[in-house]
């Protein structure tokens, strides 16, 4: 695994070191000892899997509050998504900011999305799953968000959102004086 590291701190894309003969390739989905080498948080407890049936799905911009928060290791199995990042953390030299990186099954980039960033998937094809493993567990009433469209955040997205959950369409604009952004003191 090839971490490069992005602009916001802590976030990387990752490249898999792909292993191949006739049979195909190997290559490693994640290690504990090179994340933590990059300086990742390296404790995985959960695995999700994804998938987004139509292009222009969107899912998210969510987050989980402390002590909940997660690092999210992210790849694309199926088609391509635009893979997204907001520092929300008080603290950090990018806070306020996003980064975004294409994934997809063709070129089998990885994205860290470290804790105290909120996290969206847009599908740029039909039928885009994901895979994403993650250092905490899911916790209902430690989710949070913030509207994928608020116009401080200016995201651009690579192609227009079509489809939103109600939930997704009703988080709050980002506010960084919130009670629950300002809960992600310290987490840089």
């Amino acid at each position: 695994m090839r971490f490069f590291p992005t602009p916001l701190p802590g976030c990387f894309t990752v490249e898999l070191d792909r292993r191949g003969d006739d049979r195909g390739f190997f290559a490693r989905f994640f290690c504990e000892r090179e994340a933590a080498a990059a300086g990742i948080e390296a404790r995985i407890v959960q695995i999700n899997n994804s998938l987004s049936g139509a292009r222009g799905t969107l899912r998210g911009l969510h987050w989980q509050l402390p002590p909940q928060a997660e690092t999210k290791f992210v790849r694309c199995i199926r088609g391509a998504v635009c893979d997204m990042a907001v520092d929300l953390r008080p603290d950090s030299p990018t806070f306020g900011q996003h980064h975004w990186a294409e994934l997809s099954a063709d070129n089998r980039r990885m994205m860290v999305v470290p804790r105290g960033c909120a996290h969206g998937v847009l599908s740029l094809s039909d039928d885009a799953e994901i895979l994403y493993a993650v250092s905490a567990f899911y916790t209902p009433e430690a989710e949070r968000g913030i509207r994928f469209d608020d116009p401080r955040l200016a995201i651009r997205w690579p192609i227009a959102p079509c489809e939103v959950s109600e939930k997704d369409r009703r988080w709050p604009d980002f506010d960084p004086d919130s009670a629950d952004v300002q809960a992600l003191r310290g987490l840089l």
